[in-house]
């Protein structure tokens, strides 16, 4: 009796569609609220978005985060105001993609974007660095670090994001 029970629940299952994909060669849209790979912003002028305050580090529960804070110089000017991150490394393999360091981010550098291919064949290859995590500049404008007048962008930092 449960051998025929069984058959006709596979003829019932055999002539219709399958529900995998044929990954590689089919891949499905990630769903929006999908949390993948970290990105480091940069604002329309090109400048960094990350003042390496180390509120992401903190945040993280995981302890995967690593910032280390630099002054900015007339000279090189990396991102709006006094401080830019010199160092930037996340540790991919502690990482829970949690998303606390896109929360804490006061002026929305950090975030988790969609990218879901993150294979490694070593550990080293699994610490993602600054100059692998910041988004290149927009088109015609210069990268970082810039020469400025003095005093330029500590007078006028763009706008962070509400706290409220």
């Amino acid at each position: 009796m449960n051998v025929i029970r069984g058959f006709a629940t596979t003829l019932k299952y055999l002539f219709q569609q399958p529900a995998t994909i044929q990954y590689p060669d089919e891949e499905r849209p990630p769903r929006e609220r999908y949390k993948g790979r970290h990105a480091l912003k940069r604002y329309d002028n090109g400048l960094e978005k990350c003042i390496g305050c180390s509120l992401c580090a903190a945040a993280c529960p995981a302890d995967a985060i690593w910032v280390e804070a630099a002054e900015n110089t007339d000279e090189e000017r990396y991102s709006p105001g006094e401080r830019y991150a010199k160092t930037y490394e996340i540790n991919m393999l502690r990482c829970i993609f949690c998303g606390y360091c896109e929360d804490a981010c006061p002026t929305e550098a950090i975030v988790l974007e969609h990218e879901h291919r993150l294979s490694f064949t070593n550990r080293r290859d699994a610490i993602y660095t600054k100059a692998e995590l910041l988004d290149p500049p927009p088109a015609g404008l210069e990268g970082t670090p810039r020469q400025t007048e003095p005093g330029v962008y500590t007078r006028s930092i763009p706008e962070m994001k509400n706290p409220a």
